[in-house]
């Protein structure tokens, strides 16, 4: 069974920095791209980075670009998103996300598994 977690969320003031990581189990996931994703209260869920199999390409919304940084540990089945410079607009639940497909996506739609997601609140 595919099970997604994810950790490292709270209360952070403006410029500050958080940690995000997602364990996956179930299987292993080296062969799949993983994403993090976020929704605010009264938004769309909506793509904040992606990572590809092996690691080796990362992509970014605007948004976050030059702020945060997707890393993966494939030993460990998990991903990691770093945050820096946050600001109180990236405050909403972070979600992880598995694509059984081999190449990245930044839809919502093309991702599989997801975890139950993890608050983060950015105070101003």
């Amino acid at each position: 069974q595919v099970q997604l977690v994810e950790s490292g969320g709270g209360l952070v003031q403006a410029g500050g920095s958080l940690r995000l990581s997602c364990a996956a189990s179930g299987r292993a996931y080296s062969n799949n791209p993983m994403g993090w994703f976020r929704q605010a209260p009264g938004t769309e869920r909506e793509f904040v980075a992606g990572i590809s199999p092996i690691g080796g390409n990362t992509y970014y919304a605007d948004s976050v670009k030059g702020r945060f940084t997707i890393s993966r540990d494939n030993a460990k089945n998990t991903v990691y998103l770093q945050m820096s410079s946050l600001k109180p607009e990236d405050t909403a639940v972070y979600y992880c996300a598995v694509r059984n497909r081999p190449y990245h996506t930044a839809d919502r739609a093309d991702y599989n598994y997801w975890g139950q997601g993890t608050q983060v609140t950015v105070s101003s």
